[in-house]
């Protein structure tokens, strides 16, 4: 079954010239004179790489079936990272290549999602919050409550995040990884 631009959506994967593409933005244009058309933003799910593009309606192009499964994150070798099947137990050795930014936030034992096309992974997505102490921060004062005013923190992963002076080592933190914020202490 193909899919048709004529009827995509965000979150379709599909394969066009060799790349995996999934949309990300799409818009349906009816201009008054001429043919109506999609206009997209795709992203290439592979690279990461971001392109815009325009559809006639009725392109086709093959699915393409993207896998993400669950897994657990063991540890680090210095160049590998080794993942767990949660259901087979079968250990799986990455390069730190497929991994996103928002991997500084996982520590050993989290679970994780990580995505393959083929049989091949082009990315380990860390969840989307995590909870995590504190290692080192300088000491707030007592009456430094400036409005919106922090301090770098460094959590239990060697990851550095901006904090509210209130915040101190051993605070467990509740952190948004796709921005790396502080949300709240736990």
């Amino acid at each position: 079954m193909a899919v048709i631009a004529g009827d995509f959506r965000n979150g379709v994967t599909f394969e066009m010239d060799g790349a995996v593409m999934q949309v990300i933005e799409f818009q349906h244009v009816k201009p008054g004179k001429g043919a109506a058309f999609v206009r997209t933003k795709l992203r290439n799910v592979i690279t990461g790489a971001v392109v815009e593009k325009t559809f006639n309606p009725s392109d086709k192009y093959p699915p393409a079936y993207v896998e993400r499964k669950d897994m657990q994150y063991l540890y680090s070798d210095g160049e590998l990272y080794y993942f767990m099947d949660m259901e087979t137990y079968d250990q799986l050795p990455l390069n730190g290549e497929v991994l996103s930014d928002a991997f500084k936030f996982v520590k050993e034992n989290d679970i994780v999602k990580v995505a393959s096309y083929k049989g091949n992974v082009f990315s380990v997505e860390a969840p989307m919050f995590v909870e995590l102490a504190v290692t080192e921060t300088e000491p707030g004062f007592k009456g430094d409550t400036a409005t919106g005013a922090s301090k770098p923190a460094t959590l239990e992963t060697g990851a550095e995040i901006k904090v509210p002076l209130f915040v101190e080592i051993g605070d467990v933190l509740k952190i948004d990884t796709r921005t790396g914020e502080y949300l709240e202490r736990v």
